[in-house]
């Protein structure tokens, strides 16, 4: 399978971003214990052509539209990631039903929650200004650094994938409040 330059390790992550990117436990949970406001809000959810890669791993026709949601989490008022989810629309109306009326609630209170959901293996990438998910994730930056560290990793509930990528804003270096 081709990943599309994301590898399940990453030697040159930045150690100030390594326990965010690799962390297997609840994201939204962890910015939770490390703020007082924490916040889920909508970008963009709906069908949508989303990246060849992305489609490949989701088993979706190229050009063909699948669900996709865009959020931005924000602690204390600041955004500290940029997350987009995907899933083939066949399973938006069996395994991943719930998604599509989240709304301002966090995916991952869903995914977490729910007993039979099986988490694949993380995979990393530094996103450059030319990578679609760079460009919507620094929308929320007032000066987007080089590159912003990314994670994705494969969701399935029987036997239906969904595919979560989580876009580290520099905020979320500033959460150091212990759970």
């Amino acid at each position: 399978m081709n990943n599309h330059g994301w590898h399940h390790f990453s030697p040159n992550v930045e150690a100030n971003y390594a326990p965010w990117l690799r962390n297997h436990g609840s994201l939204t949970q962890r910015i939770q214990q490390r703020c007082t406001r924490f916040a889920v809000r909508g970008v963009r959810s709906g069908l949508a052509r989303i990246a060849p890669d992305e489609a490949a791993l989701l088993d979706v026709a190229p050009g063909h539209l699948a669900y996709s949601r865009e959020v931005f989490l924000y602690a204390d008022g600041r955004p500290v990631v940029f997350a987009h989810s995907a899933c083939a629309r066949q399973h938006l109306r069996g395994a991943w039903s719930a998604v599509q009326g989240l709304g301002n609630k966090p995916l991952g209170a869903l995914l977490f929650a729910h007993p039979l959901v099986e988490r694949k293996p993380l995979h990393y990438k530094a996103l450059r200004n030319m990578h679609p998910l760079y460009q919507c994730a620094a929308a929320a930056l007032s000066q987007p650094p080089g590159r912003l560290w990314a994670r994705r990793s494969l969701f399935y509930l029987h036997g239906a994938p969904l595919l979560v990528t989580e876009v580290f804003l520099p905020e979320i270096l500033d959460l150091v409040k212990s759970a």
